[in-house]
C-alpha cells in the first residue's frame, strides 16, 4: 500500500489540496485521508473509487498495478 499512500498524497499536493479539503470532496475525515497517506490504513473500495473519479485516474494507477 505504499505506492497507494504515496500516489494519493502527490495527486492532493499537484491539486493544492489539504487533507480536509480532499476529505469534504470525498466525504471522509481528514484524519482518515493522513492515515492512507501514511500507510497506517487503508480506504475501503467505496473511497477507493471516489478517490480515483476524483482524481480522473484508474483504480489500478492508485494501487500500484499501472503506470
Amino acid at each position: 500500500m505504499k505506492i497507494f499512500a504515496e500516489r494519493l498524497k502527490e495527486l492532493r499536493l499537484e491539486e493544492g489540496l489539504t487533507t480536509k479539503k480532499l476529505g469534504e470532496k470525498i466525504g471522509v475525515s481528514d484524519v482518515a485521508i493522513s492515515r492512507w497517506e501514511r500507510c497506517e490504513r487503508v480506504p475501503n473500495i467505496i473511497y477507493l473509487v471516489e478517490i480515483a473519479k476524483y482524481f480522473r485516474v484508474s483504480t489500478d494507477y492508485l494501487c500500484g498495478l499501472e503506470d
